[in-house]
């Protein structure tokens, strides 16, 4: 997307939702959950209580969540950009919803194809 000249106004479906999620996070763009990868596994600790954040991101990442989800997954299922995405799960680790797991440890060549295949399969929506 372009950047508007002067006479001419945002468009307000295109932009809406990067205002919004930067109002969300509050401007920030890292977490303060340093150990969050690509691959770090994060699960929902106390499932069945209501969240206690209400933006509709953060009700989809706890609701992915009900079973492991890498952070990549989570990302790709509610079309959120990879770093805002790590905020918002910092967020809910801070709060105590989430947890962290660390992803299974693998040798070699396989590890890096593992991984390929998770992100390729989870952009495929499948």
């Amino acid at each position: 997307m372009n950047p508007p000249d002067d006479d001419e106004p945002w468009d307000e479906e295109v932009v809406g939702p990067v205002v919004r999620l930067y109002a969300l996070t509050r401007g920030r763009g890292r977490s303060g959950e340093s150990e969050l990868t690509l691959d770090t596994m994060v699960v929902d600790t106390n499932a069945g209580l209501a969240p206690r954040r209400s933006a509709p991101e953060y009700v989809a990442i706890v609701r992915l969540c009900r079973t492991p989800q890498s952070v990549a997954e989570i990302s790709a299922h509610i079309h959120v950009p990879l770093t805002l995405t790590k905020v918002l799960i910092g967020d809910l680790i801070g709060d105590g919803r989430l947890a962290v797991r660390a992803p299974a440890q693998t040798t070699g060549s396989q590890a890096d194809l593992g991984l390929l295949k998770t992100i390729a399969n989870s952009l495929r929506g499948g």
